[in-house]
């Protein structure tokens, strides 16, 4: 099959009406065989469980809503070993027990550089200062008072995968992929507060401050500033949780998480960018002769499939299986996405269902049904600028193997005969 053949889609209906002429549907019969083990009924069908002879909790039991005690297992992870200590280090968004596009806000991957800072949002300020006519302290009700928006973006940190560039490593797309969310973001654009202090004409860069410990900062391109960041204050309809930035974030969409500043205290304007730690000797690519690219600020196409994967196997056996992910991109939306069960032979293209936004995740889905032979599985995202998601061998020919920034290769899981998977890599 080649790109242009339409996608395989099983018919389900034939599935489950059309081959009980032939000997009983396959899903039909196997809730049968549910239904009854070695001629006895299924206890869970003919007896009461407990939970419908008791009285449940009250509406006030639970003043916080929490998930269910069977989601526990459902929790952002990290891996020991990666850093030398946690307060400097990131955990991981569960990916594989995830579906849409929304990530919950208690899922929502961290990454620090001085531990979380625990903010009076009655103590906090935010300054803008330097190449401004009007030098301003905003307290959190001021910034209340601007115009607000809502808007869904993903925010992936520049390391995601970045394990990955030297071969196959961790094992799961939590750990491969999962440092990004997405999440809808309530804020005021931060055009409006640098036109409230008003820029002066050399004015061609802001410095974002932070008010951690670490006192993270970074550089930022006037045109970048005056056009889709916003100054957030909620995340998914709550207040920012502390892990994220409460009580104030700056958002710069499409761009790499370290300069979403958390905890965002001070805006510098000036006329040249800062050169600041994060962004001379870290966060840059550091290319196979030793060069380093900077200011690759843009986070590219990328997809990776996230059931089946190896903390997501086929439990089922042969028969129906749907395989879905994500797929986002910094330069826009994401029209197309391509499965392949052989490991790029044949490309197949996949279902986007949800919300088609700008520089947010789309979820894609792809039903097959499964033989019980081993599969290679990849995924291969567009995005709206014609730009298609390379492979690993594409990006060291001309990066190497020094960077671990920015990583958008395509990402392999090869399912055995058991249906579990494995992070590997081809060639």
């Amino acid at each position: 099959m080649s790109d242009r053949d339409p996608p395989f889609r099983p018919d389900r209906r034939r599935l489950l009406t059309g081959a009980a002429a032939a000997g009983g549907a396959l899903i039909g019969a196997r809730m049968a065989m549910a239904q009854t083990a070695a001629g006895t009924p299924d206890p869970a069908i003919v007896n009461l469980p407990p939970w419908t002879r008791y009285l449940g909790d009250g509406v006030d039991a639970r003043p916080y809503g929490m998930p269910s005690q069977y989601e526990a297992h459902v929790v952002r992870r990290h891996v020991p070993w990666l850093t030398a200590d946690p307060i400097s280090s990131v955990n991981f968004t569960p990916l594989h027990e995830l579906d849409g596009i929304i990530t919950p806000n208690g899922l929502c991957f961290e990454r620090h550089h001085g531990g979380i800072a625990e903010i009076d949002p009655a103590q906090h300020r935010l300054m803008i200062n330097g190449l401004v006519h009007r030098p301003l302290v905003f307290t959190m009700q001021d910034i209340l008072r601007f115009p607000r928006e809502n808007r869904i973006y993903f925010l992936e940190c520049a390391a995601n995968t970045g394990m990955e560039w030297a071969g196959a490593q961790l094992n799961g797309c939590q750990y491969t992929h999962g440092m990004i969310h997405n999440v809808m973001y309530t804020g005021v654009p931060l055009r409006l507060l640098l036109e409230e202090a008003g820029l002066k004409g050399s004015a061609t860069w802001i410095l974002a401050e932070g008010a951690d410990a670490a006192a993270m900062t970074r550089s930022i391109p006037i045109e970048k500033a005056m056009d889709d960041c916003l100054v957030a204050f909620r995340m998914n309809g709550e207040a920012l949780r502390p892990e994220q930035g409460y009580p104030l974030r700056l958002v710069v969409p499409g761009w790499e998480g370290n300069m979403w500043i958390k905890w965002l205290r001070r805006i510098e304007v000036g006329d040249q960018p800062w050169g600041q730690r994060e962004e001379t000797s870290k966060y840059t690519d550091t290319l196979a002769d030793g060069r380093s690219r900077r200011h690759t600020w843009v986070m590219d196409a990328k997809s990776v499939i996230t059931n089946p994967s190896p903390q997501a196997p086929i439990r089922t056996g042969p028969g129906p299986v749907v395989l879905t992910g994500v797929a986002w991109s910094g330069r826009g939306t994401i029209p197309r996405v391509d499965v392949t069960l052989d490991g790029g032979i044949n490309w197949h293209r996949a279902r986007i269902s949800g919300p088609s936004l700008d520089k947010s995740m789309h979820r894609f889905y792809f039903e097959f049904d499964w033989d019980g032979r081993p599969l290679l599985l990849q995924s291969r995202a567009h995005d709206s600028t014609g730009y298609v998601q390379p492979t690993k061998e594409a990006l060291r020919a001309i990066r190497g193997e020094n960077s671990i920034y920015h990583n958008n290769g395509i990402q392999t899981w090869a399912v055995n005969e058991a249906g579990e998977a494995e992070n590997v890599e081809i060639s």
